[in-house]
C-alpha cells in the first residue's frame, strides 16, 4: 500500500527552495508514495514543473491572503487575517527596535502565529503517513493537517539572521523531524535552537543532472552577449542576502583594473530600485545588466564564462550546483556556509566576503588559466545530481 504524503509551500515563484521542491517531487518513487501538494497561492513559473504524478490540491482563497496586500484583504472581507497581519507587523517593529536589527525574519513567524487559527484545516482529507512543511513558517502544516509524522525543512543559515527564538521554538519542537540541507545549515540552526539537535536529519537539495542539461539546450536569444568579453552570470533574488548591490561595485572595480567584464543578473525582487540606483551611480549600465526574471536560467548559465555567487549568506545555493552541472567555473564569496557549498580550488573558488577581497580574488582567478582548466576538468569528470537523497526519506519513514 502506498504511503500518503502531504507537502505544503506558499507559492512556486522562481527561487532556490522552490526549485529544490521541484527536484524532490521529480525524484520521488510514485510506486511507493501518493503525494498531495498544497500550494497556498497557485502562482509562479515553477507551477508547470509539478510532475503529473503529484496531486495538486485546489487553491483555497483564504490561504492566498498570507502574501497579498492587506488593503485587498479588507476589501474582500478577510478582516481576521488583515488584523492578524497588522498585529504581526507591529510586533515585528517592536522586535527590530529592541534588537537593533533590520535583517530580521521574525515577521514570518509572527504572521503565521496571528493568522493560522483562522485558516481552514485539511482534516477531511484523513490521516497522512507524513506531512511536510517545506518552507517557513511552519505553523499551518502542524496545526491544520493530520499525520503520523511531521517534518519541517530548513533552507536558511540561522547564524546570520535575527529571529524571535522564544516565539519559534515551540513551532519547531512540535515536529518529529527537522530536515536540514547541509551540515553548515545545521550548525547555524543549532546556534539558535541547541535543544533540537536530536530532531535534525540532513537531506540535501535534490537536483537532476538530466533536467538541468536538457533545460540548458532550450533556444533563447543570446545575441546581446558580446563575444569578445569575459561573461559573468548570477541567478538570484534581489534581496539583502544575495548581495547583488555589492556585486555592482565588484564589477566596477574589476573593470577599473582593466578587465573586460560583462555581468548578467537573472532575477527579481524588492531591492531592484536600489540596485539600479547603484548601477547608475557607478555608470555600469552597459556592464552590469539586469536581465530580469527567467523561468529557465540554464541557457544563460551555459552561455557564460563564469558563474558568480556574491551572497552575504546562504543556506546552500541551488544555482551553484546547477552551474557546476553545466561545467562552469564557480566563484562564491566566503559566506558562513561557503565551505559546504564547494571545495575551494577543486570544483570552484571561494573569495573573501568583501568588495575589495572579492574583487582581488576574482581578478586572481581570471588570470590563472591553469586553475580554471583544472576546475573545468574536475567538473566534467564528476556528477552533481543527487536523486539518491530520496532514499533517506524511505529510510526515515520506515524507522
Amino acid at each position: 500500500m502506498k504511503k500518503r504524503i502531504f507537502i505544503a509551500i506558499q507559492y512556486l515563484e522562481i527561487g532556490g527552495a522552490e526549485r529544490a521542491l521541484i527536484g524532490l517531487l521529480s525524484s520521488l518513487d510514485y510506486t511507493k508514495y501518493e503525494v498531495d501538494l498544497f500550494v497556498y497561492r497557485h502562482s509562479g513559473e515553477f507551477m508547470k514543473f509539478i510532475p503529473d504524478e503529484v496531486n495538486l490540491l485546489p487553491e483555497i482563497k483564504k490561504y492566498t491572503t498570507l502574501s497579498r496586500p492587506i488593503k485587498e484583504l479588507v476589501k474582500e472581507g478577510y478582516i481576521d487575517i488583515a488584523i492578524g497581519r497588522v498585529l504581526a507587523h507591529l510586533k515585528n517593529k517592536i522586535f527590530n527596535k529592541r534588537h537593533q536589527t533590520k535583517d530580521s525574519i521574525a515577521i514570518y513567524q509572527y504572521v503565521a502565529s496571528y493568522t493560522t487559527p483562522f485558516m481552514p484545516s485539511f482534516y477531511k482529507r484523513g490521516e497522512y503517513d507524513l506531512a511536510i512543511s517545506f518552507l517557513i513558517p511552519h505553523n499551518i502544516v502542524r496545526e491544520k493537517v493530520l499525520a503520523k509524522q511531521y517534518w519541517a525543512w530548513i533552507h536558511t543559515d540561522y547564524s546570520y539572521v535575527d529571529i524571535d527564538v522564544n516565539y519559534e521554538l515551540p513551532v519547531w519542537s512540535a515536529y518529529n523531524k527537522i530536515i536540514s540541507i547541509s551540515e553548515d545549515v545545521t550548525k547555524g540552526f543549532l546556534s539558535k535552537f541547541p535543544a533540537l539537535a536530536p530532531k535534525i536529519t540532513i537531506i540535501e537539495n535534490i537536483l537532476s543532472e538530466n533536467f538541468v542539461k536538457e533545460q540548458a539546450e532550450e533556444k533563447v536569444d543570446l545575441s546581446f552577449l558580446p563575444s569578445d568579453s569575459i561573461k559573468f552570470c548570477t541567478v538570484a533574488r534581489f534581496s539583502y542576502p544575495k548581495a547583488i548591490d555589492r556585486a555592482v561595485y565588484i564589477c566596477k572595480e574589476l573593470i577599473d583594473k582593466g578587465l573586460n567584464i560583462y555581468w548578467y543578473i537573472i532575477g527579481y525582487g524588492s531591492d531592484e530600485t536600489m540596485i539600479r540606483e547603484k548601477i547608475k551611480e557607478t555608470q555600469m549600465e552597459k556592464r552590469f545588466v539586469l536581465i530580469g526574471k527567467k523561468e529557465n536560467p540554464y541557457p544563460y548559465i551555459k552561455a557564460t564564462d563564469f558563474y558568480i555567487q556574491p551572497s552575504r549568506y546562504e543556506g546552500k545555493a541551488v544555482t551553484v550546483r546547477e552551474a557546476q552541472i553545466l561545467e562552469k567555473p564557480v566563484v562564491i564569496t566566503n559566506y558562513p556556509t561557503a565551505k559546504s557549498q564547494l571545495n575551494d580550488g577543486i570544483d570552484g573558488v571561494i573569495v573573501p566576503d568583501s568588495i575589495e577581497g572579492a574583487t582581488d580574488g576574482i581578478e586572481a582567478f581570471l588570470k590563472d588559466k591553469d586553475k580554471q582548466n583544472r576546475i573545468i576538468a574536475y567538473l566534467k569528470a564528476h556528477h552533481y545530481g543527487n536523486e539518491f537523497e530520496t532514499k533517506k526519506i524511505d529510510k526515515l519513514l520506515n524507522e
